[in-house]
């Protein structure tokens, strides 16, 4: 049951747990753009600019989302697009593998923390490769990589 008492634990979940498993998911798409040769911008969060360090952007509601926009690929094929969409959500599932493991390995107490972090990371995975368009038609990272291999194009920028 939800009380007051937990409104604490809430607060960490949306404004530092979810903020960080966002930060992995664009860091999966930053490190595979960079790889391949690609100029990349990484914003955290929408609205007002907070602050700004070189290619990195955090915004006011920087605990909303995240995009990485990629261009100039060195190396420019399908395949190369779809790695890029597909790496936020593979260093997501390390991210949960290396936590389990950790807690395995009793590194890791367990804690609530971890909890809402795998369980962010499951749905951030699952609804990043879930194929739709967001209402201003932007696609979902699955969306991305139908549309590369069906298409021929991508958009370059990633949620």
């Amino acid at each position: 049951m939800f009380t007051l008492d937990d409104m604490w634990m809430f607060f960490l979940a949306f404004f530092l747990t979810l903020p960080i498993v966002t930060i992995v998911h664009e860091l999966g798409h930053v490190l595979a753009a960079r790889l391949f040769g690609a100029k990349i911008k990484f914003t955290l969060g929408t609205g007002k600019t907070l602050f700004k360090i070189g290619v990195i952007e955090v915004k006011r509601l920087y605990f909303m989302e995240g995009w990485c926009q990629y261009e100039e690929l060195t190396f420019n094929t399908k395949w190369t697009h779809a790695i890029i969409y597909l790496a936020g959500s593979l260093f997501n599932l390390a991210a949960i593998l290396i936590v389990n493991s950790l807690i395995y390995a009793g590194i890791f107490h367990v804690h609530i923390f971890f909890y809402q972090f795998v369980y962010f990371s499951v749905y951030f995975i699952f609804f990043s490769l879930f194929p739709f368009r967001t209402g201003d038609g932007r696609p979902s990272d699955g969306q991305a990589i139908y549309d590369v291999f069906k298409y021929g194009t991508s958009k370059d920028l990633l949620d």
